[in-house]
């Protein structure tokens, strides 16, 4: 959520920053009801003023009939105080709800554009290979993959797998949860993966993207569509000492997505599931370390890739491509030779303080001893299936798939047979 008083004493900047991503607002009804609670609130601290004053009259007053009638006054106040709580609570609701359907502002160095179009390629690794070979087609020929079974369980894209390669799937969250944690410094969590409505909202899923989520019926319930909710929302309402950032935490989760308004784009193989299965990476983080975090972990899912031995591209978000809480976004986007394009398997992203003033997540500065907002970040380190799909494109080799040798230990074989 973006802080009301830039709204309203940046205006035309912010206007401008949030036009270049493709959202238009009604500045007019928020400085509306920007100046209707202010003034509520003055009536509010009008009252309070005046009921202390009643109160030390009433401890001055010698005659009963003086206190009856103070009394009298004292609940009129009361009544007023009543009243103009009502219409405050309903202001700021009216506020707050016009406010969480704003996105968040782009930073100064995202392209500038209206879609993906205007992304930026920031650098590239590895050699593209030249292939035909698509890891769906390949590996439901052998059964290893099945999807009319992952239909008729649950309905489609959803996929059940099978012997070598359930066993790959498994290795590769492995291998990656034990990268995050032994050797990038993350700790590791175990989390629900059922969240609330307002876990959703503090992390900007909500409202926004309802149809996307999968509610469970009767309660106001959702399935996780990215561990980032949970995770972020570990620090909800706390204030962290400053010695104590950066935190990183890291999780390996199913997640859920109903991919509403996706119907038919990448419907073929394992791209795009309503079931998947993902290492994410949250930071925490003084707002002064922003940029050197973001790439950080970017880095640290690159470094994923390239053990993998997965060509990839890294690329910047244009600002009309950004998601709705990201200032600022990087797509890791690993060669699938099937489709001879690169496609995304991991987008990090820095929120500033998007999320933690919905989330009211602050740090207490050693020096100054004042309370501020932190920065959250997060990161796909890696989505697991996506990858084990461009890992099996990019080395199989006469129907055999030859396993990245930091695998091995994990997978206990070096090859798959088809």
């Amino acid at each position: 959520m973006l802080d009301i008083n830039l709204i309203i004493n940046e205006a035309e900047d912010v206007q401008k920053k949030l036009k270049s991503r493709g959202f238009l607002f009604d500045y007019d009804v928020i400085i509306k009801l920007y100046e209707e609670r202010k003034k509520l609130i003055a009536v509010k601290e009008s009252i309070a003023e005046n009921k202390n004053k009643l109160s030390d009259k009433f401890k001055e007053a010698e005659t009963d009939k003086d206190k009856l009638t103070i009394k009298a006054e004292s609940q009129e106040l009361e009544s007023s105080i009543s009243k103009n709580k009502k219409l405050l609570e309903k202001t700021e609701k009216k506020l707050k709800d016009i406010l969480l359907q704003i996105p968040n502002i782009p930073s100064s160095d995202s392209p500038i554009g209206e879609d993906e179009t205007a992304n930026a390629i920031i650098k590239t690794w590895g050699s593209p290979v030249k292939s035909n070979i698509e890891h769906s087609s390949l590996l439901s020929n052998n059964g290893l993959l099945d999807f009319e079974l992952g239909a008729s369980i649950s309905k489609t894209r959803f996929v059940v797998m099978k012997n070598e390669i359930a066993k790959l799937h498994r290795a590769l969250s492995t291998f990656m949860i034990n990268t995050h944690t032994e050797k990038n410094g993350y700790i590791e969590y175990n989390v629900p993966l059922i969240v609330s409505r307002e876990s959703l909202i503090g992390t900007g899923q909500l409202p926004k993207f309802e149809d996307d989520l999968f509610k469970i019926e009767n309660n106001d319930l959702f399935l996780i569509p990215t561990a980032e909710v949970p995770l972020t929302n570990i620090y909800s309402g706390k204030i962290i000492n400053e010695s104590d950032l950066p935190i990183k935490m890291a999780a390996q989760t199913p997640c859920f997505r109903s991919e509403a308004g996706s119907y038919g784009k990448d419907t073929k193989g394992i791209i795009r599931q309503h079931q998947f299965e993902k290492i994410e990476l949250v930071h925490i983080i003084n707002p002064e370390d922003a940029d050197n975090a973001l790439e950080e972990i970017t880095l640290n899912a690159e470094n994923i890739v390239e053990s993998l031995e997965i060509p990839y591209q890294r690329v910047a978000l244009s600002t009309g491509d950004l998601g709705f809480s990201s200032s600022k976004t990087y797509d890791i986007e690993a060669w699938f030779p099937s489709q001879n394009c690169y496609r995304e398997i991991s987008s990090c992203s820095c929120f500033n303080d998007f999320q933690s003033r919905r989330l009211n997540i602050k740090f207490k500065n050693q020096a100054t001893k004042k309370k501020n907002y932190v920065y959250t970040l997060n990161g796909s380190g890696l989505a697991i299936g996506r990858t084990m799909a461009a890992l099996i494109e990019n080395h199989t080799r006469d129907n055999i798939i030859h396993i990245p040798s930091v695998l091995h230990s994990l997978t206990g074989f070096k090859t798959i047979k088809l």
